[in-house]
């Protein structure tokens, strides 16, 4: 005969899990802050002619267009929260790109 466990220790199934999450509000003035903040960081690297660290800052910035791109997405279906801080991304991100594309 094959034991059976019992099911006292199985976690009952969350409210929280089920359907749509709820509403966290507009991203936060850090979370842009801390995006631009990376992105300066990793400009600065890529001037650098350290082969090194000219790599880690194209690692960086290539990390965080994706990333900053999923921020926005988010952002548009929740609120920008902070109009000043996303500009100052954006114009950061647009910057990235550039070098990247010319």
């Amino acid at each position: 005969m094959s034991h059976v466990a019992p099911t006292s220790h199985r976690r009952a199934s969350r409210a929280s899990h089920r359907g749509h999450r709820s509403e966290d509000g507009p991203i936060q003035v850090t979370t842009w802050l801390g995006l631009t903040f990376a992105f300066v960081v990793g400009l600065v690297l890529t001037s650098r002619a350290h082969v090194g660290v000219h790599a880690a800052g194209v690692t960086l910035l290539v990390m965080l267009v994706p990333l900053t791109v999923a921020v926005f997405g988010t952002a548009f279906r929740r609120g920008l929260g902070s109009g000043k801080a996303a500009l100052t991304t954006a114009v950061a991100l647009a910057l990235v790109l550039l070098k990247f594309f010319l």
